[in-house]
């Protein structure tokens, strides 16, 4: 397996996107913080090297992205792969059922899963996405109604969610 990276221009700023001929396995705003970091845990999880260049799902969420942001696309159909704990990849499966241009707050997130008291748990498993957008992390919400934290940056949060309430 090989990976490969592009950047991709969005309305909110360029995206960092890493993929094999199979499957994306990152996408996020490059200016997210611990980015970095992210990039070096795909690297050893993975065990290959990243290389520039251009592959069939790249090509896809680029197209996609273009798609979600001009309005016309609700749903992703780029192939990815996640890597993260059971605990994780359980969050991750809920975040894509909230339906596109609606909220759920962490706590509702939690009952989801039938762990109604871990919120905090699952807020940690929210920041662990590293499939911005395809994975609608930006929907989760506190209680209160507050937008919470973003790892792409709150104001990003605050554009796609009103982009996704029009």
């Amino acid at each position: 397996m090989v990976l490969k990276e592009s950047q991709i221009d969005t309305p909110l700023g360029p995206m960092r996107a890493i993929a094999d001929e199979k499957a994306l396995y990152l996408l996020e705003f490059v200016d997210r913080k611990g980015l970095k970091k992210e990039i070096e845990r795909l690297q050893t999880k993975t065990g290959q090297q990243i290389l520039h260049g251009r592959t069939q799902p790249l090509e896809q969420i680029e197209a996609e992205l273009k798609e979600y942001y001009s309005g016309k696309l609700q749903t992703f159909q780029t192939p990815f792969a996640t890597f993260g704990t059971p605990f994780q990849k359980r969050v991750w499966e809920e975040l894509q059922k909230i339906p596109f241009g609606q909220t759920c707050s962490y706590a509702e997130l939690a009952a989801a899963i039938g762990k109604p008291t871990a919120f905090r748990a699952v807020a940690l498993a929210n920041g662990a996405n590293q499939l911005a957008i395809i994975i609608p992390c930006h929907r989760v919400i506190n209680s209160s109604g507050a937008l919470g934290g973003y790892g792409g940056g709150i104001h990003n949060k605050e554009w796609l969610l009103k982009h996704e309430r029009r």
